[in-house]
């Protein structure tokens, strides 16, 4: 994968984050205020459409939306241009739907093939920093009240002892596609509890405290499929705000291809060689999900050649 080169979905959004922006509440008063600022209505994690994709609000549209909104943040600019999004959580869904001018809501991992990377990179910036919101209404350190600012990219405890600065959690993990020594040339792929029957991914998981990108690799691995890995090689990145993931995808090498998989995250894991999968794929298999960078690190493996 080349990671300087490749924007895979929920990257790559062209919104200029304009972070000074958040520290002056006058002036994102004022740009929320003009009728050319963009609002994407969201409403309990997703995103509200009409036949053509995401809503864009403007004008009085926008400024209705705004009067039922539980939270707005701002985005970012495009261009000249003002973006934010409001979360419309407080209300029944049909009532979202209909102020908001759209015809459903769905889920944006749903409009894959139908919105570029870009376009979905800034609906699922949206989906994540709105979800923080909801889920850090109180402090966790004494359990005041927390005000949102700085554009909605922070909250601030209220209690008078406190004050302290809460900003979006993201949760980094890594996902790896692991190699077998020798030949032939295969790779791991394990089928994880609650997947379905015949349904193999590559293998993944959090990176815990006081851990590096690669301790993780090499824990998750031997954790999960018995396995010790060496040769840990970046491949690249993807955001998966979902509700704040961080996927970081790596290749390694396994120093033998003996597995023993630890029954409770992975129910059973196989080595396939390139011609499996392809045939896998022939019947209809898929290759991960195909937003996710799972699909990118099989994909690119298999069109390897030696």
């Amino acid at each position: 994968m080349d990671a300087a080169e490749r924007v895979l979905a929920y990257g790559g959004g062209w919104l200029d984050r304009a972070g000074a922006l958040r520290t002056d509440p006058a002036r994102l008063d004022a740009l929320l205020s003009e009728p050319t600022s963009v609002v994407l209505p969201l409403w309990r994690d997703r995103c509200l459409v009409d036949g053509d994709g995401p809503v864009w609000l403007t004008g009085d549209r926008a400024s209705l939306v705004r009067t039922a909104a539980e939270e707005t943040v701002f985005l970012g600019l495009d261009g000249g241009v003002a973006v934010f999004a409001v979360d419309l959580s407080g209300l029944s869904e049909p009532a979202a739907v209909e102020m908001a001018g759209a015809v459903r809501a769905v889920d944006v991992r749903a409009l894959v093939g139908r919105l570029d990377p870009a376009g979905a990179a800034v609906q699922a910036y949206a989906r994540g920093l709105l979800h923080w919101h909801r889920q850090q209404r109180y402090c966790g350190t004494c359990g005041a009240a927390a005000v949102a600012g700085g554009g909605g990219h922070v909250r601030t405890c209220s209690g008078a002892e406190c004050g302290r600065l809460l900003f979006p959690r993201i949760e980094p993990a890594i996902i790896v596609l692991v190699e077998a020594p020798g030949s032939p040339e295969r790779c791991l792929l394990a089928r994880h509890a609650g997947a379905a029957e015949d349904s193999y991914s590559t293998l993944a998981g959090f990176v815990e405290v006081g851990e590096s990108l690669e301790d993780a690799v090499r824990r998750e691995m031997a954790e999960e499929a018995g396995i010790t890995v060496t040769d840990v090689t970046y491949q690249g990145s993807q955001a998966w705000p979902f509700p704040a993931g961080l996927m970081v995808g790596f290749r390694a090498t396994a120093t033998s291809d003996e597995v023993r998989v630890d029954g409770v995250e992975l129910l059973e894991a196989r080595w396939f060689t390139r011609a499996e999968l392809r045939e896998r794929v022939a019947g209809g298999r898929r290759l991960g999900r195909v937003d996710s960078i799972d699909h990118h690190l099989l994909s690119d493996w298999l069109a390897e050649a030696h």
